[in-house]
């Protein structure tokens, strides 16, 4: 089933505001985490100063053999987890090697020495984040501190780094906890948009929706106009005003569509019945041709309508061969009265001229394209079939010889046997039977044979009451 107009318009805004709230989180993730590590940054030069500041009072005071505690004490800062000092080859060639918390260098540290600048290395996606920094100590002979007069140094030169190795943890929980507590209020809001989305789409767009085609319905079946005035929106007001003026239109219409319609139809009926009575007086017009007995057009009308029932065909076909079936012997028209009426026996020669009436009816009928014309040349074409192969004009046998031909064959010589002809008299009933029963399988259908004897009294009603 095609997804409502509610559903592809909620799909569409969740589907929009869910990649919203992505793009806001992660804009939001990405400024946070730039602010902690400029954050971070600062508060690593702070404590750099602070440590170049103690450790500048220390030699004022003479008391740098001191200074381990000192350092030991920044080192039990919070946030601060390592603390080491990097002195460079000047100032250990004029002071001395340092003490435990002061480090070789390493390749970082070397870099921080030869460039001059601070380098920090942030590792933030780890599950203990942590930052480290190095930042140098820059001989400077400039403001109250003058350096030089304590270093054997040239300006600008290095004299050491200070290594911190700061916990990041609080910054990223904090960091996480804003992204979480955005995010919910972003759920919130979505949550918020949709509902008031699907009671706007509820209220201006599906429910007037429904209660126009509802209206609608009433409109053209009871006659009753849409009230304009029942719908807020504009639109929906236009589309029942519209509506209203088209069912006006239809409504003066329908009167005269529905009297013109009813008299097709009756004229079709009309042209049918015509059609179908032309078929069977032609019928008719053969049987006095040939002299057979009265009603034999009739009663074979009436017995493939019986026999066509019984065998399951569909009303269609039922009605489809009732009305060809009277046209089954109409090629007698073209044999001779002298062969077409002769009171006994006929030649093998007039016997195979008198065969030739099956060949002219189907020549007669099948350049037609109605079904009805069609039907009735294949009729005529195989009513004298066999069952066997054994029959004229083609040897057709079995399931070739069409359904509609093999019920007018047998129903033909039902009707030939029990009644009286110029050649013959009729058959009682029991011997008619008897013929039927033996022929079968031979001479008809197998099928339809035991269909006629199983409703023998049915056949026999139609016989009696069309003498």
């Amino acid at each position: 089933m095609k997804p409502s107009l509610k559903t592809i318009t909620l799909r569409n805004l969740i589907n929009f505001l869910l990649l919203l709230t992505v793009v806001i989180l992660v804009v939001l993730g990405v400024r946070f985490r730039q602010i902690s590590v400029q954050i971070m940054e600062d508060k690593a030069l702070a404590l750099a100063e602070v440590v170049k500041g103690g450790l500048t009072a220390h030699m004022k005071g003479g008391i740098m053999d001191k200074r381990d505690y000192f350092l030991n004490e920044i080192n039990s800062l919070t946030l601060v987890e390592n603390v080491k000092i990097i002195r460079s080859k000047e100032v250990n060639s004029q002071f001395g090697a340092g003490l435990d918390l002061e480090e070789h260098m390493d390749d970082m540290t070397r870099q921080v020495f030869e460039r001059g600048e601070p380098i920090y290395v942030i590792d933030d996606l780890s599950l203990h984040p942590n930052m480290r920094a190095v930042v140098p100590f820059i001989a400077s002979s400039k403001g109250e501190l003058n350096c030089l007069k304590c270093h054997n140094v040239t300006e600008g030169t290095v004299l050491g780094a200070i290594s911190l190795e700061m916990d990041l943890t609080g910054y990223r929980n904090i960091t996480l906890a804003l992204l979480l507590v955005v995010g919910g209020i972003a759920v919130v809001f979505i949550v918020l948009i949709i509902s008031n989305n699907v009671r706007t789409i509820q209220h201006h767009v599906q429910g007037p929706l429904e209660e126009l085609i509802k209206r609608g319905e009433d409109a053209y079946y009871k006659n009753t106009p849409i009230d304009e005035s029942r719908f807020e929106c504009a639109e929906f007001e236009n589309v029942a005003r519209e509506f209203n003026m088209f069912a006006v239109d239809i409504l003066q219409n329908q009167s005269e569509i529905e009297t013109k319609t009813k008299r097709l139809e009756e004229l079709s009926a009309e042209i049918e019945d015509a059609h179908k009575e032309t078929i069977y007086t032609m019928g008719v017009i053969e049987e006095h041709r040939s002299k057979e007995t009265n009603y034999h057009t009739m009663r074979v009308t009436q017995y493939c309508a019986l026999l066509a029932q019984k065998a399951g065909l569909s009303e269609y076909e039922v009605d489809l061969i009732t009305t060809a079936a009277p046209l089954h012997d109409i090629g007698k028209l073209s044999i001779p009265d002298s062969i077409l009426m002769k009171p006994c026996r006929l030649t093998d020669e007039e016997f195979a001229i008198m065969k030739n009436h099956a060949e002219i009816g189907f020549n007669m009928l099948r350049h037609s394209k109605r079904d009805v014309l069609s039907s009735a040349a294949i009729i005529a074409h195989q009513h004298h079939e066999r069952w066997d192969g054994a029959g004229y004009p083609r040897g057709l046998k079995g399931d070739q010889i069409h359904v509609f031909g093999r019920i007018v064959a047998l129903v033909d010589v039902f009707d030939a046997l029990a009644t009286k002809r110029v050649y013959k008299e009729k058959w009682p009933l029991d011997e008619v039977a008897r013929y039927i029963e033996s022929e079968s399988g031979r001479q008809f259908d197998p099928k339809l044979s035991q269909l006629l004897l199983n409703n023998f009294d049915e056949f026999v009603a139609i016989l009696n009451k069309y003498q």
